[in-house]
Order: C-alpha cells, then structure tokens, then sequence
C-alpha cells in the first residue's frame, strides 16, 4: 500500500466515526463533515488504487523490456554470422529503392549451430 491509500483509508474511517458521532448527538453538520470525510478518503484510496496499477503496470513493460535486451543479446552472441547477415539484409531494403525491390534475389544462407 502506498502513503495515498493508507492516508484515503483514515480518513475515510475519520469520517465515518465522525458521522456516527453526529449521529448518536443529533448534529447534523457532524454527519454532513463525517459523510465528506468518508468521500474524500474513498477518492483518495482509489488514487492509490490507480497509482498503484499504473506502477505495477510500467514494471511489467520494464521486465519485457529486459527479457527482449536479453533475448538479442543472446542471438548476437550465439549465431553472429547470421544477425551480420541480416543487419546487412536489412539495411540494404532499407537502402534500395522500390523499383529495385523488385528484382532482388532472395538468398539463403545457412551457418552450422554452435
């Protein structure tokens, strides 16, 4: 739990104390303040709430992010001649204009599984 939802929770139990107070006296301007308390601290627990998601939300696209870093590393390191191979592929359709595209043989090239 962060600090908003700990804080929203108190003061939502504050105000539902404080409108049972006016309750038991019959003051009715402590049941309306206890009935803003309880709403202010519902507001202020469900920001947590969305805080809270949000962050769980922007680890799990770091944690993808990392398995993706870890996965191209990898590749680079076991089969070099082919991520060469490809870089070079890739940046000569980058490169070729579209009419060239055209007639560019495809070539397959095979490298032995270290």
């Amino acid at each position: 739990m962060n600090d908003d939802r700990v804080i929203g929770t108190a003061k939502n139990l504050g105000g539902k104390a404080q409108e049972a107070l006016g309750n038991v006296t019959g003051d009715t301007k402590s049941q309306a303040e206890g009935g803003i308390n309880q709403a202010a601290g519902a507001a202020q627990d469900l920001y947590g709430q969305a805080k809270e998601t949000a962050s769980d939300a922007a680890q799990a696209i770091r944690h993808g992010a990392v398995d993706a870093e870890d996965y191209i590393r990898h590749t680079i390191e076991k089969r070099p001649y082919t991520t060469a191979i490809v870089a070079l592929c890739v940046g000569f359709l980058k490169r070729a204009p579209q009419a060239e595209l055209q007639r560019v043989p495809i070539i397959v090239v095979r490298t032995p599984n270290v």
